[in-house]
This record gives structure tokens, C-alpha cells and sequence, in this order.
């Protein structure tokens, strides 16, 4: 017989990268009552360490894979493959943050230990075998979201930003909170393998269906799918630059992972359902989205429009189902996060003590004042259009063929449409960059080295990855095998 303390050791073993990450956190909040401000940038690369050493522990394997805690975490391939990518992404935010948030004396202890307790929050969520789990891995997320958004407290509109996200997230919360609460009474358990089989032959088929509404329109909350996006706009316009970068990245892995635990995992049995309504929000998405982003001025609120429609791309993945839909929605996840780090990147990049660099009109003549930086923004915006060779043409061109096969046809037409047309506003930034003539002084270069090299990498990696993409799907496809 298997003693109680081997057992529990056993479990543990799975939440390893976890347990070193929020360990970790704990650590550094301690660390930080010691530090002056003038030293707090032990840390941050205390902080981008225990980041690497997850990112190690994951990719080696470290723990190993299965189901511990009678189901309520697990482990296998399609969460290892989103974890990597929700860590690695956590540790460009916080490369990206340090110059920003120093700048403007923003930068405390508490950011990079919220940012931990996030990331520890998103890898729960793709890990969640249980409600209860899902729920936990949510909450976590949204509460350290919302501390950061609310960083900047002599600003109005960080203020702003952060009472609305902290409202529409509750309500998110309590529309997921109370699908769960009707799925758990028509079938009797929490347990999403137990859900799974009671949803076959379930009495209340009417109560269960409302729980699945719920449920979708909860995730749908969460992901910023219309039309349900209202608090996109106003939070990525109020936050630093550097936290919409974080929140605009990760949490779409974290969300893709929730949505495929529920509605796969959970209430598989119920897809056609299901499928039906995340075509419905990928529609509403891609056509709003696309329409309104056009007419912004501020690059900030464009690129949280444009985040409504690649959120409608990834729905297209999830509504095609089965096993292709799925990678082609992980490989869209993957890409969206790369090239919205990026996208806030840019705007990082250029941004000065005083010049946020946040209005398409503060990208004119950049050419003609910095040809390699905007070398670098053309490739983002490119591939943001999902233009050939870069790696977001493939991967709309990935969840467009998804939903061909599943026979979608509609959806897929509607999905080139909208690529057509959101390619306007991300060529009207090319456009101010390359053929309009520079406004205002130039403002002065640079101190920091770190932020220019990290944009490059990230920016030249949306180019090297979409030419070399197909060990990536691999990876993906081998998620859902």
C-alpha cells in the first residue's frame, strides 16, 4: 500500500515549475522589504531568472506528465506547449518594462512578483482538470492583472483603466462563475472527466445548455471576443505600455488553454453546440474588430481593435474542432503572443521621459529619422496583416484551411475578408513611417541597450519563424495527438 506521504509527493511532482515559480514570488516580496530603490534591479534579474529556470524545468520535462490531485491538475503535451510560450512571454514583458517603468519612477517591488503570481495564475489555467481549478488559475491572473494596470496612481486615465477592467472582469468572472455552478448541477460533479461523461446522457439537458452559454460567453469575456470586448480599449490605452504588452500576450495562451479544457475536455459531448456559438463570437469579432479599428488614431486603441479580430482567427481554430482545429488555434495563440509583444514593443522602443509614442501620427517620417527601427516595425505590422513570408500569414492561413475542413466554408470566406480589410490600417502605419515627412523634434537616443535588442530579436523572429514555421505546427499537432 502506498503510504499517504509518498502519494502526496507524487503529486507534487507535475506542479514543479509552478511550485519554483510561486516560490520564487514569495522570495522576491521578501527580498524587496531589504532593497532601496536604487537597487531594485536585483530584483527584476532575479526575477528574469526564476523565469528561465521554469522555461528549463518545462522543456525538459522536469516533474514529468500526468493527471495528480484526483484530476484536478493536469499535465501533458498541450500544456507544456503552452506554458513555455506564456513564460517566455512574461519574461519579455518584464525586459521590456524595466527602461519604461524606471524612467518614470514606476517600477516597485511589487511588479515583478505580480507578474510571477500572473504567470502561476495562466499555467494553472491550461493545467485545470477541475472547475475549481480553473476558477483558482483565473482569479489569480485577474487580481495581480488588475495591480498592474492601476501601476501609474497619479494618472487619470491608468485610474480609469483600472476600475473599469476590475468591473468587467468581475462580471466575467461571475458569468463563468455561475456557467459553472449550472454545469455542476446538471451533472453532479466538478471534475471536468466526470463532466465529460455525465454531459452523454445528462436529465436536465436545458439547464446544462444554459451552464454552456454561460461558460462561452465567460471565456469569450476573457479572451476580448466581441461582443464582449468593451473593456479592451480602455484598459490597453490606460495601462504602461510595457503591462498592456503583458496582458495582451500571455492571458490569450491562458485563455485558449481554458477554453479547450471546458469545452473539449469538459463538455465535449455537447460540440456542435459549442462550436455553433464560438463561430457566431469568431463572426462578430472578425467584423467589428476590423471596422472600428480603422478609424483610431492612437496606436494603442488600434492595436486593441485589431486584438478583437486575431481573437476571431482563434475562434475560427476552436469552432473548426478536432484535432487540426485545435494545433491551428494553439499555433494562432502562439503567434498572436510573439507579435503583440512586438507590436506594444514598438511603441516601447520609441517612447521617451515625456513621448509615449502611442499615436500612428508619432510614427511619421520614422524612416527617414531611424531606417533600422523601422525596418523592424514593418515586419511587425506585416505580419500583423499576415503578410507572406511572416509568421502570421501562416498562421491565418492555418485556421482559415481549420475551418474549410470542418466545413465552414462561410466562416473561413468572412475570415479572407477581414484579413483584407485589417491590412489597411496596419499599411497606414507603414505608410506614415515611410512616405510622410517627420513632426516635431526627434527625440534623444536611447541610454539603454537592453529594450532595442530585445525589439529586434522579437521583431526578427516574426520573419525567421514564419520561414521556418513547420516545427512549430509540429509541436502544436503533437499537443492534440
Amino acid at each position: 500500500m502506498t503510504t499517504p506521504t509518498l502519494s502526496a509527493t507524487a503529486d507534487l511532482m507535475p506542479l514543479l515549475p509552478e511550485i519554483v515559480l510561486i516560490a520564487g514570488a514569495f522570495a522576491l516580496l521578501m527580498l524587496d522589504l531589504f532593497l532601496e530603490d536604487s537597487r531594485r534591479v536585483v530584483t527584476h534579474v532575479l526575477a528574469l531568472v526564476v523565469l528561465g529556470i521554469v522555461i528549463a524545468m518545462i522543456a525538459t520535462g522536469t516533474g514529468g506528465h500526468g493527471t495528480v490531485f484526483s484530476g484536478m491538475f493536469v499535465r501533458d503535451v498541450m500544456a507544456d506547449v503552452s506554458k513555455v510560450l506564456i513564460v517566455l512571454v512574461s519574461a519579455l514583458s518584464l525586459l521590456y518594462a524595466w527602461p519604461y517603468l524606471r524612467e518614470r519612477n514606476l517600477y516597485k517591488g511589487e511588479v515583478p512578483v505580480l507578474v510571477l503570481l500572473a504567470t502561476a495564475g495562466m499555467m494553472m489555467m491550461v493545467s485545470a482538470g477541475n472547475l475549481l481549478m480553473v476558477y483558482l488559475g483565473l482569479e489569480l491572473l485577474a487580481l495581480c492583472s488588475y495591480g498592474l494596470v492601476a501601476l501609474n496612481r497619479d494618472d487619470g486615465l491608468s485610474s480609469e483603466a483600472a476600475i473599469k477592467y476590475i468591473v468587467l472582469g468581475s462580471l466575467a468572472s461571475g458569468l463563468l462563475l455561475y456557467g459553472m455552478s449550472l454545469v455542476y448541477g446538471a451533472t453532479g460533479t466538478l471534475d471536468l472527466a466526470g463532466i465529460h461523461a455525465a454531459s452523454v446522457q445528462v436529465a436536465d439537458r436545458a439547464l446544462l445548455l444554459t451552464g454552456l452559454v454561460f461558460l462561452v460567453a465567460g471565456i469569450a469575456f476573457k479572451l476580448g471576443a466581441a461582443p464582449f470586448h468593451m473593456w479592451l480599449p480602455d484598459v490597453y490605452h490606460g495601462a504602461p505600455t510595457p503591462i498592456t504588452l503583458f496582458i495582451s500576450a500571455g492571458p490569450k495562451l491562458a485563455a485558449f488553454g481554458m477554453a479547450y479544457r471546458l469545452l473539449e475536455d469538459g463538455l465535449g459531448p455537447m460540440s456542435e453546440q459549442w462550436q455553433l456559438l464560438l463561430a457566431g463570437l469568431a463572426a462578430a469579432s472578425l467584423i467589428i474588430g476590423n471596422v472600428i479599428a480603422i478609424a483610431q488614431t492612437n496606436l494603442k486603441r488600434m492595436l486593441a481593435y485589431s486584438t478583437v479580430s486575431h481573437v476571431g482567427f482563434l475562434l475560427i481554430g476552436l469552432a473548426g474542432g478536432e484535432e487540426r482545429g485545435y494545433a491551428a488555434a494553439l499555433f494562432y495563440a502562439i503567434s498572436y503572443a510573439l507579435m503583440s509583444a512586438a507590436a506594444f514593443g514598438s511603441i516601447v522602443v520609441l517612447s521617451r521621459q515625456g513621448f509615449e509614442a502611442d499615436k500612428i501620427d508619432d510614427f511619421k517620417g520614422l524612416n527617414a529619422r531611424n531606417p533600422w527601427q523601422a525596418g523592424l516595425v514593418l515586419c511587425v505590422m506585416a505580419s500583423l496583416a499576415g503578410v507572406p513570408p511572416f509568421l502570421g500569414f501562416w498562421a491565418k492561413l492555418l485556421v482559415l484551411g481549420a475551418a474549410v475542413d470542418a466545413g465552414l466554408v462561410w466562416l473561413a470566406i468572412l475570415g479572407v475578408v477581414c484579413a483584407v480589410i485589417g491590412g489597411y490600417y496596419y499599411l497606414r502605419v507603414i505608410k506614415v513611417m515611410y512616405f510622410d515627412e517627420p513632426v516635431g523634434e526627434l527625440p534623444p537616443p536611447r541610454k539603454d541597450r537592453v529594450v532595442p535588442i530585445v525589439f529586434g530579436v522579437n521583431a526578427l523572429a516574426l520573419l525567421v519563424l514564419g520561414l521556418f514555421w513547420n516545427p512549430i505546427i509540429a509541436w502544436c499537432q503533437l499537443a492534440f495527438a
